[in-house]
């Protein structure tokens, strides 16, 4: 099979290198999958760089998210059939920017409603907004909830998913591009942070009282100007920090809001509670039949375009989300922000 490898550590373009390799084996409790779209994501990014939690031995095929038809099962798999359409997450170090991967034998089933390059989004973005907003933040009814990066890819998913709830949603983006993407998403206050005064903008779009929840998942500087944006009795849902920095706020403040800061590891949840992660895939899944989640899709890259989307993640100029597909030769043109994506 034709693959993509880290060969040694440094950013996406220098790290990766394409290759052949024989199709890995699905081992006890896996299986093997034709990739049929793979989803791009920052930590795919900082596990170039080897800066990401997980570090598997160089060299090594990454990719973590994406959407495959089973073609072999591993032993005692049962409950999985050749032919499945499965998405979730890669089992490593056989990841998903290859023609072949490897995924858990507890990966769930495609939902029918969304065509390969929607599913492929589904795992990380989504579950992530949905527990942020729904197990972490425990949304309620009349909260204003402030999205920072919204025109991103976990962050469209959290504007989408909190419009559905009835929410006022106040979208944060860097630049027209992706502040036209949030208006299409549904936002109904954008704030462009490049051209506008964040906080001045939050107090007048709340009328002085400020978020009542604040997904952020850049962290740093972004989350300084956040914390002075909370309403009283506030929830900042820290999610990531693409930024680059951690930051590491004063917690006299939190006293004089009463508001919380909650962590959120997602993957986490597959090792403590797995049931969440069920949980949050039936409702995504419910969701998708109801034709309610439509993913923002910018890209579609053929097999050689890789390292290049990469490169644009990790620079912060992508709208949505990329994928990567190993069967498409000839990547059409960026589609305008908020249409469905076409198999």
């Amino acid at each position: 099979m034709k693959a993509w490898q880290v060969q040694q550590l440094a950013m996406p373009a220098e790290a990766l290198q394409q290759t052949e390799l024989p199709a890995p084996e699905p081992a006890a409790g896996q299986v093997q999958v034709r990739v049929r779209s793979a989803a791009l994501n920052f930590p795919d990014v900082l596990m170039c760089q080897g800066l990401y939690q997980v570090r598997p031995e160089v060299p090594f095929t990454p990719g973590a998210e994406l959407c495959g038809e089973i073609t072999a099962l591993g032993d005692g798999v049962t409950d999985r059939a050749v032919g499945d359409r499965v998405i979730g997450m890669a089992a490593l170090p056989h990841g998903a920017f290859a023609e072949t991967a490897l995924m858990p034998a507890e990966s769930v089933l495609a939902p029918e409603t969304l065509d390969d390059d929607a599913a492929a989004v589904l795992t990380i973005a989504y579950q992530t907004a949905w527990a942020a907003l729904f197990r972490r933040a425990q949304l309620q009814p009349d909260d204003i909830v402030l999205v920072q990066a919204a025109a991103g890819g976990v962050g469209s998913a959290t504007v989408q998913l909190a419009k559905h709830n009835g929410n006022q949603v106040i979208a944060i983006v860097g630049g027209p591009e992706k502040a036209a993407a949030a208006r299409e998403l549904g936002a109904d206050v954008v704030i462009d942070r490049k051209a506008q005064d964040v906080i001045a903008a939050v107090k007048e779009a709340t009328d002085g009282r400020g978020a009542d929840v604040i997904f952020d998942p850049v962290g740093g500087d972004a989350y300084d100007l956040l914390a002075k944006c909370v309403a009283f009795e506030g929830r900042i849902v820290v999610v990531g920090f693409s930024g680059g920095r951690i930051q590491a706020p004063p917690h006299n403040h939190l006293l004089l809001k009463n508001y919380s800061i909650l962590g959120l590891h997602w993957g986490y949840y597959q090792t403590m509670r797995p049931s969440v992660i069920a949980q949050g895939y039936a409702e995504l899944s419910r969701l998708a039949d109801a034709g309610v989640i439509q993913p923002l899709i910018s890209k579609r890259l053929g097999f050689d375009e890789l390292a290049d989307g990469l490169t644009e993640l990790a620079a912060g100029t992508t709208v949505g989300r990329q994928v990567w597909r190993p069967g498409l030769d000839t990547p059409p043109p960026l589609r305008s922000p908020g249409t469905r994506p076409t198999s």
